[in-house]
């Protein structure tokens, strides 16, 4: 049988506000009860009710997370740091993934919202007035972060655009005669919520234009690398192959290692996100870094002060800087 405040209060002969004020480290007792209430909770082994609690306080002091999913190492990192600050702050986390379908998507926000989690950080695929009017309608605080719906919605995510025209400038200083883009994602343009692909694709062409470099080959599809089976790679004009994520840019230097063409002497390749697992490939892949530790914990800290002070915690658009490995 759960034990309770009132089972506490009896033991100690004080009353269940008591023993309140001493769970909860509220003022108003003496430090003496407040030790007392603690260790007779604790022999107890008192777990607090939080169903009770949460009809009390208005909160069940939940928050819910909508990825993709989690095998790209930037997801795991991304919610193993939400999960870490919002337990700093004091609440628990639900997690769905969505598997990038709108509707699976759509089911994921509604089951968190039948839970009655206090707030929602939504990675989404959806797009459009009509999914904006769809969110509104739960009166559930809600931060987005890296695919933009509106400016109704706080927003948490990095200039992809101008992160992506610098990595060309950069290859370009490089003397990289050659381009290829590499983004599979850019297949469902005008079909699904994919603004951080279109951000960096943009900010692609961009670096391209601004550095006169010849028109690019960009393969838009799953079959990327069947396609650059094919492609002459050559020293005299060296091809710097682009890529929209590390995952990305992983499986083509595998494919170049296959076909012996050396990194980056005949082609170089630089990937985005600089994921963890990068420390163990050679050669180490030339990234986009981002803070994706900080947008995981200022989702949480904007969000948490939505729901406890009534106002989200606006946050600029955050840094990124590359990170010169061996394969550029």
């Amino acid at each position: 049988m759960r034990v309770t405040i009132k089972d506490i209060a009896a033991i100690c002969g004080v009353s269940a506000g008591t023993v309140d004020r001493a769970l909860n480290n509220r003022t108003g007792i003496s430090e003496k009860t407040r030790n007392k209430v603690m260790k007779i909770a604790e022999e107890m082994n008192y777990q607090p009710d939080f169903t009770a609690r949460s009809l009390v306080m208005g909160k069940t002091m939940t928050l819910g997370v909508v990825l993709f999913d989690l095998y790209n190492r930037s997801f795991a990192q991304l919610m193993n740091a939400i999960e870490q600050k919002a337990r700093e702050l004091g609440y628990f986390v639900y997690i769905t993934l969505t598997d990038k379908d709108p509707e699976n998507e759509r089911a994921c926000i509604e089951y968190l919202i039948n839970r009655k989690v206090d707030g929602i950080i939504l990675f989404t695929v959806n797009q459009g007035e009509e999914f904006d009017a769809y969110l509104s309608r739960f009166h559930t605080p809600i931060v987005t972060i890296f695919n933009y719906v509106s400016s109704n919605w706080e927003y948490v995510g990095i200039r992809d655009r101008q992160a992506m025209k610098e990595a060309v400038d950069y290859i370009a200083s490089k003397e990289y005669k050659r381009f290829i883009y590499v983004s599979p994602p850019l297949v469902y343009a005008g079909k699904s919520n994919i603004y951080t692909q279109e951000e960096r694709f943009i900010g692609f062409m961009e670096g391209i234009e601004l550095n006169n470099a010849p028109e690019p080959l960009v393969l838009k599809d799953s079959n990327y690398l069947e396609k650059l089976q094919d492609y002459s790679f050559n020293s005299a004009e060296k091809t710097a192959i682009v890529c929209s994520t590390d995952l990305y840019a992983l499986e083509v230097m595998n494919l170049l290692k296959e076909k012996n063409i050396p990194i980056p002497e005949q082609a170089g390749v630089m990937g985005f996100d600089d994921i963890d697992m990068l420390k163990y490939i050679s050669p180490r892949l030339t990234t986009m870094k981002y803070p994706i530790v900080q947008i995981g914990e200022k989702a949480v800290e904007s969000i948490v002060n939505k729901i406890e002070r009534g106002a989200y915690i606006s946050v600029p658009l955050l840094g990124h800087e590359i990170i010169r490995g061996e394969s550029i």
